[in-house]
């Protein structure tokens, strides 16, 4: 006596329980019951158009899926270990309703073909949407730095002062950052949108299929030409992963940034009430919460690309069942980028930036000492000779409590008589900003060039209403 499986028909015995449990990936891989369902529709209307199965089948079938699609989107689908995944649960669920007929459906497939049409379809569908959350967070990064483009600050290397910059120049490097990551995901969306449907388990089938058709009905540009590399290809996934590994790198340096500057120790920004929390026991704090978890979960992605990457490394070809592992991470990273994309936009949005205590940052410092090596150099002495004289001025300042501008010029002149009063103006944080006009630099000129640049980007690759 076989067992009640759908595949038991070998099979004289079955898993304890626990072992079906542990096998079982309708936990989780009911998320893709809507694609698995649009990928069922396809292929009975391939197999109508091929002849392989007759219209009065195909529309029992067809009619079966589309009641089993309208309960899936009132919540009324019931899913069971039992059948273990997402495509022998929504087979099951078929044959209840609409009789033997259902059983079908599976000609001229596998399980093997189907995980992968639907995996494929889940992140051709979802990708739009974590592009266009992309697409928000840079135009409020570009509405801020237009806001902000005199606005002056300091800049760092190794954590230290090195020369002022505009907030701006600092808020549109994150928008570059974020713009190689939409399109890395953009060309991502080249690799979903291949069709694996119809390479059955391994090896294609003997049935006349029309897979480019049923590739046309789910809306996929292209079908893959090899039948082992379409069951078991998950590139797409790690491309996905890597990608979305990179993003969140990139939100959780930002996010490190503002916890920072949010310190009482920097003051340079201030985050709204809406996106910080408060301490049961102090009660003056305002903790940066939201952006210290976006900085957290930045490890739970790394983790699932770790993973895919693992589980892939030793796999033979074609199908193996440790598949199975390549959909929770892919899932739990969509979400995340979504959830951590929305709520990074809408905190940059609201936040406040203290204009006064960036400015203040770079008149008590020697952020300007670069300005003064530059001058001297403009005035005949040799970079490196200017170099060592700044950095004696530098130390002496630090050692007596003064600035480069707090130096008389009757003392800057015993330096070198070619130094006059024009130094003081070169000396201001402001100037030295407005002053570095080369090709990406942090010159207002520069700034708002590079805004225009922006906004046309952004204006290119706007998402369009689906």
């Amino acid at each position: 006596m076989s067992t009640q499986k759908l595949w038991g028909g070998r099979f004289t015995a079955t898993g304890d329980q626990y072992v079906d449990d542990f096998g079982a990936s309708i936990g989780f891989d009911q998320e893709l019951a809507a694609e698995d369902i649009a990928g069922s529709l396809a292929h009975v209307k391939m197999l109508k158009k091929t002849g392989i199965l007759p219209a009065a089948d195909v529309a029992q079938i067809v009619a079966g899926l589309e009641t089993l699609n309208q309960r899936l989107r009132a919540g009324k689908l019931e899913f069971s270990t039992v059948n273990e995944d997402i495509h022998m649960n929504i087979e099951a669920l078929l044959t209840a309703e609409i009789g033997p007929v259902a059983g079908k459906l599976h000609t001229a497939r596998s399980r093997n073909d189907q995980v992968a049409t639907d995996l494929h379809l889940y992140l051709k569908h979802r990708l739009p949407l974590i592009l266009a959350r992309l697409h928000q967070l840079e135009t409020v990064l570009v509405d801020k730095a237009a806001q902000h483009v005199e606005t002056v600050m300091p800049g760092y290397t190794h954590l230290q002062h090195a020369q002022p910059i505009s907030y701006a120049h600092y808020l549109l490097a994150y928008y570059q950052m974020f713009r190689r990551d939409a399109e890395r995901l953009t060309f991502n969306q080249q690799h979903t949108d291949i069709s694996p449907l119809g390479a059955a388990a391994l090896a294609g089938t003997t049935f006349p299929i029309d897979r480019e058709y049923s590739a046309q009905l789910l809306g996929f540009g292209a079908v893959y030409h090899n039948s082992l590399d379409a069951v078991s290809d998950r590139d797409f996934v790690l491309e996905f992963l890597s990608n979305a590994a990179i993003l969140m790198m990139h939100l959780s340096r930002f996010c490190e940034e503002i916890v920072s500057w949010s310190s009482y120790e920097f003051n340079y920004i201030s985050l709204s009430d809406q996106f910080s929390t408060g301490s049961s026991i102090m009660p003056q704090k305002k903790n940066p919460d939201m952006a210290e978890l976006i900085r957290g979960k930045s490890g739970r992605v790394y983790g699932h690309l770790m993973s895919l990457l693992t589980v892939m490394k030793g796999l033979p070809l074609a199908y193996n069942k440790d598949l199975q592992e390549d959909k929770e991470g892919a899932f739990d990273t969509v979400n995340t980028l979504l959830t951590c994309l929305h709520v990074f936009t809408g905190m940059l949005q609201t936040l406040t930036v203290n204009e006064q205590r960036m400015a203040h940052a770079t008149t008590n410092d020697f952020s300007n000492a670069t300005e003064l090596a530059d001058y001297l150099a403009n005035k005949g002495i040799p970079f490196r000779q200017a170099h060592a004289i700044v950095g004696k001025l530098v130390l002496d300042g630090l050692r007596n409590h003064r600035t480069l501008q707090d130096i008389p010029l009757a003392e800057y002149q015993q330096i070198s008589p070619l130094i006059q009063a024009d130094v003081y103006h070169d000396l201001d944080a402001k100037v030295a900003v407005q002053r570095r006009h080369s090709l990406g630099g942090t010159g207002f000129d520069q700034i708002r060039a590079e805004l225009d640049r922006a906004r046309a980007q952004l204006a290119a690759t706007a998402p369009t209403a689906s």
